[in-house]
């Protein structure tokens, strides 16, 4: 049996303390150590446990969690899932979640744990890499050295800190310069029912584009039942020059899970990233992105999309830095509440002081179909530059009175009506999805969620 495969000591079988972070790698240090990675990695997760302690949970009183309080996440014993814990996924479950019939290669990772069996590999153009994070590392770990955690490790999250420390496993994908790959990359990871009250997956996810390659990647999270586990995922994302690459992130675990996610791009020259958030499951969701433009003349897209309702609640906290001139960035973020669910949005634009001829803009827009849904958000710009366009904007209201008078007068229920609107205001984000299947996907999944949920109809009478 390899270092890699023997099962790591259990907290209980060590001390009566409640598992912390701190306590679980001092449990686990020496498994840590002899693990199948290269030298280099055991430092990365010590300075990430480091920071942690420095930082600390955050708490309200933390400007950038002033609306998101993770104390059920605090309060939770910490036992990160460092090794399976024997769940099992069959084919037919698969099969039964969201893009299951989308072509091209499908990695699958069980509570953050890579699935060879229930994964899929496709042609691609010649260097193409699509693998998963263990096994990267394992076979040509030197070459990553410069990029794993080169984002990450400067970061003041402290849900990124301690997924630096104990990252299971996750995705590695490298295309060379000028490959094109012709269908999209997807990611799969599901949350089982399975493991210890308080178990954590901890994900991490490597995505390096080339100078003028051509990439989707799709990172998809799903739940089995109703399963109370922490995701806890670190997307790192190089694009080089003239890449054209769109990122897509859905997220519908169960109302029992949290969600912390982190997406940290650093975007060449004349690059064209589109990224999408699209959060709809969760009790518990944040999704922090941070997007250098580290180089002149690119376009960065950010679109988001949060459906709520019950008692969720989601959060996109983003910073967009322009560190060099004549960039663009465009941000769409729209927000869909009801019941007594609650939506937060943090945006920020950097601009750095040689980013002249910066033009960005930044909207969130939000919907609330229930009186006791809430939504707090803060657009925000930091200029040091004098030549640049910069706007921004947020809005909060409910459906349109007119607009519902003017469908029903044409002879549509008013709950078909309320449903078209809706819909509509979905479609202003699903409709900037480039890849066609995806977006088709997309569009149905929130009519059918619609359609369906019983709190998007009584909203406007709650």
């Amino acid at each position: 049996m390899s270092a890699s495969s023997q099962p790591l000591p259990t907290l209980r079988a060590v001390s009566d303390e409640r598992p912390t972070p701190e306590l679980c790698f001092s449990v686990w240090e020496q498994a840590l150590r002899e693990r199948a990675e290269p030298k280099w990695v055991y430092p990365l997760r010590k300075a990430g446990l480091a920071r942690f302690a420095e930082l600390g949970y955050p708490t309200p009183q933390h400007e950038d969690w002033r609306f998101t309080n993770v104390e059920g996440i605090a309060s939770r014993p910490f036992r990160p899932a460092l090794t399976p814990a024997g769940a099992t996924l069959t084919p037919e479950e698969l099969d039964q979640l969201v893009f299951a019939r989308l072509g091209g290669d499908r990695l699958v990772f069980v509570d953050g744990h890579f699935s060879p069996a229930l994964s899929r590999f496709g042609p691609k153009p010649g260097g193409v890499e699509v693998t998963s994070l263990g096994a990267a590392l394992k076979n040509r770990g030197a070459t990553l050295q410069a990029s794993l955690a080169r984002q990450s490790r400067m970061a003041t999250n402290a849900f990124t800190a301690l997924n630096d420390a104990f990252f299971s496993d996750g995705a590695c994908i490298v295309v060379p310069p000028k490959a094109v790959v012709p269908e999209p990359l997807q990611l799969v990871f599901v949350a089982s029912a399975g493991g210890e009250k308080g178990r954590s997956a901890h994900v991490r996810n490597l995505i390096l584009v080339g100078a003028h390659a051509q990439v989707t990647v799709l990172e998809t999270y799903e739940s089995l039942g109703d399963t109370a586990m922490l995701t806890n995922t670190v997307t790192e994302l190089e694009a080089g020059e003239g890449a054209v690459v769109e990122h897509l992130r859905f997220q519908d675990e169960s109302e029992d899970a949290f969600h912390l996610g982190a997406l940290y791009a650093t975007i060449g020259r004349s690059a064209d990233v589109v990224t999408h958030s699209f959060a709809l499951g969760a009790q518990l969701s944040r999704q922090s992105l941070h997007t250098v433009l580290d180089g002149e003349g690119l376009e960065a897209t950010l679109n988001g999309l949060y459906l709520t309702t019950g008692n969720r609640l989601a959060d996109h906290h983003m910073v967009v830095e322009h560190a060099q001139p004549r960039c663009a960035s465009h941000e769409y973020f729209n927000g869909i509440l009801a019941g007594k669910s609650r939506g937060v949005f943090h945006g920020r634009i950097l601009v750095r002081p040689n980013a002249q001829k910066t033009d960005a803009k930044q909207t969130n827009k939000n919907i609330l179909l229930s009186p006791a849904a809430t939504v707090n958000t803060k657009p925000q710009l930091e200029i040091y530059a004098d030549d640049v366009k910069c706007t921004h904007g947020a809005t909060i209201g409910q459906l349109n009175p007119e607009s519902v008078f003017y469908l029903r007068a044409r002879g549509i229920p008013l709950e078909t009506a309320r449903r078209m609107l809706i819909h509509a205001f979905a479609g202003e984000i699903i409709d900037r999805v480039r890849c066609t299947p995806i977006r088709q996907e997309l569009d149905q999944l929130v009519w059918d969620r619609l359609e369906a949920d019983e709190h998007v109809h009584v909203g406007a009478r709650d």
